[in-house]
């Protein structure tokens, strides 16, 4: 359907999204603030959060974690929608994790919070559709870039068809670390983010394809343009476990329903991080 101009009012014939903008301003509601009274509120203590993080949309690792027992709810965790798990990797210590925030605004929201709280690194691991045959799922795809189809990138950046991964040294660190790991497949690539999962219309995916795009998901533009704008370190990786559920028995994981390679790619990602600040301090 044509956009019609409405000669009356000029101004409602401009996308809201795309105006009104000023990237370089300050916030005035800001997470600091949101927290403070979210810890009042709950009468939480002040407590830092490990500095590392991790985004789990789909909570299979969360669950996982609880199962096992080896997960504990952070203290001092003030965020209103979520909660915090804390469980450690050998040789990194504790990992924060927050389970089944969906959705780029969801995340960045999440995301906002985290760092303000105490985070330096931000790894975000969301099950993703093939819109690319590269092989057979399940695999994961180091995120390098993002094609900007959600709503949450473009208040933090100016417009663009693409949202880059925001450090392209911690990237290529993390690529070589992956490149090791052993019975986990790994590809690094393009991703289309979009916030209308069932309105992936086979336009709309041969569009993404055309332009690059391996997987779709949900996040990755937006925590991209917040890290880029904001100054943060954050990594995206699609795990891409189905083709749109075109064919019965789509949506196989692998073993634990994936959290097994997937907290290998979460160990894997920490150690490069961890590698790369500290020959940054020497």
């Amino acid at each position: 359907m044509e956009e019609k101009i409405d000669d009356e009012h000029p101004s409602d014939a401009v996308w809201p999204i795309l105006t009104g903008k000023d990237y370089l301003a300050p916030s005035v509601f800001r997470p600091e603030a949101l927290l403070r009274e979210a810890r009042r509120q709950k009468r939480l203590p002040l407590v830092s959060i490990p500095a590392i993080c991790v985004l789990d949309p789909d909570g299979d690792v969360v669950r996982h974690l609880n199962r096992k027992g080896v997960g504990r709810v952070h203290e001092g965790w003030a965020c209103y929608h979520t909660e915090l798990i804390i469980f450690e990797i050998d040789g990194i210590g504790e990992i924060g994790i927050v389970g089944c925030a969906v959705g780029a605004s969801f995340a960045v929201l999440v995301a906002e919070q985290l760092f303000a709280s105490g985070g330096n690194l931000l790894i975000s691991v969301t099950s993703a559709g093939q819109i690319a045959d590269i092989g057979p799922t399940p695999y994961f795809v180091l995120i390098d870039r993002a094609l900007r189809d959600e709503g949450t990138s473009y208040h933090y950046l100016p417009p663009a068809a693409f949202a880059e991964a925001p450090d392209a040294g911690l990237l290529a660190h993390v690529e070589r670390a992956l490149s090791g790991l052993s019975g986990v497949t790994v590809h690094r690539g393009a991703t289309w983010t979009t916030d209308a999962p069932y309105r992936e219309t086979a336009i709309a995916i041969a569009s993404a394809r055309e332009r690059g795009a391996l997987a779709v998901e949900m996040e990755a533009a937006a925590l991209y343009a917040f890290a880029t704008a904001m100054n943060r370190s954050v990594i995206c990786f699609a795990h891409v476990t189905n083709a749109m559920a075109q064919t019965e028995g789509d949506f196989e994981k692998g073993e634990a329903e994936g959290t097994t390679a997937t907290l290998a790619v979460v160990a894997a990602t920490a150690r490069a991080w961890s590698g790369a600040a500290i020959a940054a301090e020497k």
